[in-house]
């Protein structure tokens, strides 16, 4: 049986691009420090991927080494710092929210919001997500990756849809102009900003947290 054509993208390598065949791949990767490469069955799949960044198509988890388990330890490698972290707090449930987002390498601080009187911890990591989404898109770093430690949060983002059960009270009110606004924004762009899941029991606390633990 004819083996299938393949088409390899290198997104680190002593040459990067799109290489038509797996001995170009090898000279590219071979040897090379943290060589970042994959096939696809198509040209245009290797070209598209080519444009973004590799943590999309390389990791499931968030890390720069594939995810392996050690006993009953999840080893998912080390953060990337070319990246921002989101956060968010909250006093009470519901109670006072306010969210954040930080460079991960450089710690600073890139936008706070908040506090906000009877919100959630999950809307805050879901509006601070979307803040993220559109303060990268606005700086033009359409490739930059986010990092979360709310599944929850990620997931929502990715329906599009803020998945609350909270009620609007007088003091919200404000809280879910935000969230509507939030969706509204989902549904009119693209993005193509890796969101990632921080690995809080391997690395520790996001750098975004607030610290009140």
């Amino acid at each position: 049986m004819a083996t299938k054509k393949k088409f390899y993208t290198v997104w680190e390598g002593r040459t990067k691009g799109v290489f038509d065949t797996w001995d170009e791949c090898k000279r590219s990767t071979d040897g090379f420090p943290e060589a970042k490469y994959k096939s696809y069955p198509t040209k245009e799949e290797a070209e598209k991927a080519f444009k973004e960044h590799f943590a999309r198509h390389l990791y499931r988890k968030s890390s720069d080494t594939p995810t392996v388990r050690t006993g009953s330890k999840l080893m998912v490698g080390r953060p990337i710092n070319d990246s921002i972290c989101v956060d968010a707090a909250c006093s009470g449930n519901p109670g006072l929210m306010e969210y954040q987002g930080v460079d991960t390498q450089t710690k600073e601080n890139l936008f706070h919001m908040g506090p906000y009187p009877d919100g959630t911890n999950n809307i805050g990591e879901f509006l601070a997500l979307v803040h993220a989404l559109a303060y990268l898109q606005q700086n033009n770093l359409t490739t930059k990756i986010i990092y979360s430690d709310s599944k929850i949060a990620i997931g929502w983002v990715k329906k599009k849809k803020c998945g609350t059960k909270l009620a609007p009270t007088r003091n919200n009110g404000k809280l879910f102009e935000y969230i509507d606004r939030a969706e509204r924004w989902l549904m009119n762009n693209r993005y193509n900003n890796p969101i990632l899941k921080w690995e809080t029991e391997v690395w520790g606390e996001i750098p975004a947290d607030f610290g009140r633990k």
